[in-house]
């Protein structure tokens, strides 16, 4: 049965684009056939795996609007078994065009019903914000992945989007479940860093994966070369961790 996971949190620059696009990687590494769904605007996704879409029409933007369909929009990328369905600028226009429309949290789940049946795994890697796009995914998805950065305000804002799954889970798809919580750019070598994982997990625990994702020049520079870090360097410490995260996502079905 195929996985559909929406990674979000509404705080941006918290790496959910980096887990979006290199866990989705790393289990296409592994033979599972994924599909990654860029549904933010800016389309960082998409870019991370060199693809820049020329017909706005084939995009997520396309797909939410009915101009095109889910297999059509589809492209496969660099990695053998990872096929992303990318995104443009336009999607930011589907906002207020969704606004007016009936049962407009549907939508998306309606486009990729029958249209995903191949794919072991589907990410869909929402905005950073809880608007009528992220609601869209997270009444699609079966799963939330939640990234959490190893900060000071790692904690603004998640209570939030834990009310909002919640919300969702009530109202519009009560099949929605966490996944977990993973905690990026950590850095065990300062005391802020261990404090900040620590309090994540005093406060998620059992949701809280065990891998965390380090700071890493590496994955930084990744997507500028149009590449997932297990194509740019599958030797450095972030390859790794998603590599480990890969597993512990597997484990959880």
């Amino acid at each position: 049965m195929t996985r559909v996971i929406a990674v979000t949190n509404q705080k941006g620059g918290v790496g959910k684009t980096t887990t979006a696009v290199n866990l989705a990687a790393c289990l296409a590494e592994a033979q599972f056939d994924v599909l990654l769904l860029d549904l933010d605007p800016q389309a960082n996704a998409s870019a991370g795996l060199g693809v820049r879409p020329a017909d706005p029409r084939l995009t997520s933007y396309g797909v939410l609007g009915g101009a095109a369909g889910v297999s059509e929009s589809t492209v496969p990328t660099a990695i053998e078994h990872l096929s992303l369905l990318p995104a443009c600028p336009d999607l930011a226009g589907a906002v207020v065009e969704l606004a007016g429309a009936p049962r407009n949290e549907y939508v998306l789940e309606y486009a990729l019903t029958g249209h995903v049946d191949r794919h072991d795994f589907v990410f869909i890697d929402c905005p950073p914000s809880l608007g009528v796009l992220t609601i869209n995914a997270l009444v699609a998805a079966r799963e939330v992945l939640i990234p959490v950065q190893s900060e000071y305000y790692a904690l603004e804002g998640l209570a939030q989007l834990l009310d909002t799954v919640a919300l969702v889970q009530e109202h519009l798809n009560p099949e929605l479940d966490i996944l977990g919580v993973v905690v990026t750019m950590y850095d065990g070598r300062t005391r802020l860093g261990r404090e900040v994982a620590a309090e994540v997990r005093a406060h998620l625990g059992q949701y809280v994966f065990d891998t965390v994702v380090p700071r890493n020049v590496r994955l930084s520079e990744a997507p500028s070369h149009g590449l997932p870090i297990s194509r740019y360097d599958a030797t450095c410490a972030g390859s790794d961790a998603y590599f480990d995260l890969a597993k512990e996502v597997v484990s959880r079905d």
